[in-house]
């Protein structure tokens, strides 16, 4: 056992928050372990730390740097491999309410409540044995495109995730988020032809990120749209960057996009109150964002965020795990293959506590 994974061991029995991420392609895994329990909010998004936000953001979380020290590892692990027993087959127990629940976003979008809504489920798994070095060693071999993350506080519980979606980096003035939406099982050759309703669901996401950022930044500049893999998932990306008008504009940019259209929906406000009175849970952290706040841990160097949406994750109690999973629904949606979709998801998860 590593340094880092000690320090997390003897941080869990002590009961003290702490995260360990590693970065998309990153051969360093990263730790900041706090060293009291109290659970910090950043208002200003001035600090520096980890920030921890939940989906319904009305206040943030985080881990201060000035309350932390900070490990950080070189990986030195290889081909840890993922559990290959677990099935991609849907299960038929529990498939009826998603799928009630899609036909109910497709009858409110041709009433003209919303153009898309992104409804999800959660699933609880039996984990008898958890690892979170395991667990974390199988996320950093299996998913290198993917940011990867262990977040506990005991005021918040234990959770971890593997998502393929940044949310927002800055680097001084400059500012760099994506679109992302779409989802197919990825192929060996990557070859891979997208529908009208993928392709629609992405412009969507883009031009919603596009329209709101338009009166806070300034040289916006959009990729074409592209295919990128996140495990055995593929997604339709586009690539945004601009420049900031303020310098103390990341607090308002923030609030612009989050909850984006690739957790919520669009109207957002439409979209958001429709999710609140169907889905039937409490998304807790699932689809809020995470990461380095005004500060990259393993440079130092200042005046930089790198944030991420919290997807692909789990919250894990003692004895079980709970998966969360969803997907953009828009009026060419179908029902059983948005359930699958959430089933494919699930696996990203699922393969690395079994």
């Amino acid at each position: 056992m590593t340094d880092l994974f000690l320090k997390v061991k003897t941080h869990q029995e002590q009961n003290l928050p702490f995260v360990i991420y590693c970065k998309p392609e990153s051969d360093r895994i990263v730790g900041l372990f706090q060293k009291n329990d109290h659970l910090y909010f950043t208002e200003k998004f001035e600090e520096k730390g980890f920030v921890f936000a939940p989906y319904e953001a009305d206040t943030f979380p985080f881990i201060p740097l000035v309350y932390s020290d900070v490990l950080v590892e070189k990986i030195h692990f290889r081909d840890i491999a993922l559990d290959t027993t677990i099935t991609t087959e849907p299960q038929p127990l529990g498939n009826d309410f998603y799928e009630n629940l899609v036909e109910k976003c497709i009858s409110a979008i041709h009433n003209h409540q919303f153009s898309k809504v992104v409804v999800s489920r959660k699933e609880k798994v039996e984990v008898p044995n958890f690892s979170i070095e395991l667990s974390v060693k199988r996320m950093i071999s299996s998913y290198p495109s993917a940011f990867k993350y262990c977040f506990y506080h005991p005021k918040i519980g234990l959770w971890l995730g593997a998502t393929p979606e940044q949310f927002l980096k800055t680097q001084d003035n400059d500012i760099k988020t994506v679109s992302l939406a779409g989802t197919q099982l990825a192929t060996a050759t990557m070859t891979l032809e997208w529908g009208s309703k993928e392709k629609e669901e992405q412009q969507m996401v883009t031009d919603f990120i596009v329209n709101s950022l338009s009166n806070i930044v300034k040289e916006i500049t959009i990729s074409s749209p592209y295919t990128i893999k996140a495990g055995s998932l593929a997604h339709i990306k586009t690539d945004i960057s601009a420049k900031i008008k303020n310098k103390k504009g990341l607090k308002a940019i923030i609030n612009a996009l989050h909850p984006t259209p690739a957790v919520c929906g669009l109207p957002r406000q439409k979209a958001k109150e429709f999710i609140a009175q169907n889905e039937g849970y409490n998304r807790e952290y699932y689809a809020g964002f995470l990461g380095e706040l005004n500060i990259d841990l393993v440079t130092f160097r200042t005046q930089q965020s790198d944030l991420f949406v919290n997807l692909r994750c789990m919250k894990v109690n003692t004895g079980d795990a709970i998966i969360f999973m969803g997907g953009g629904i828009t009026k060419d949606s179908d029902p059983k293959a948005e359930y699958k979709e959430t089933v494919n998801k699930s696996m990203t998860m699922k393969k690395i506590i079994r």
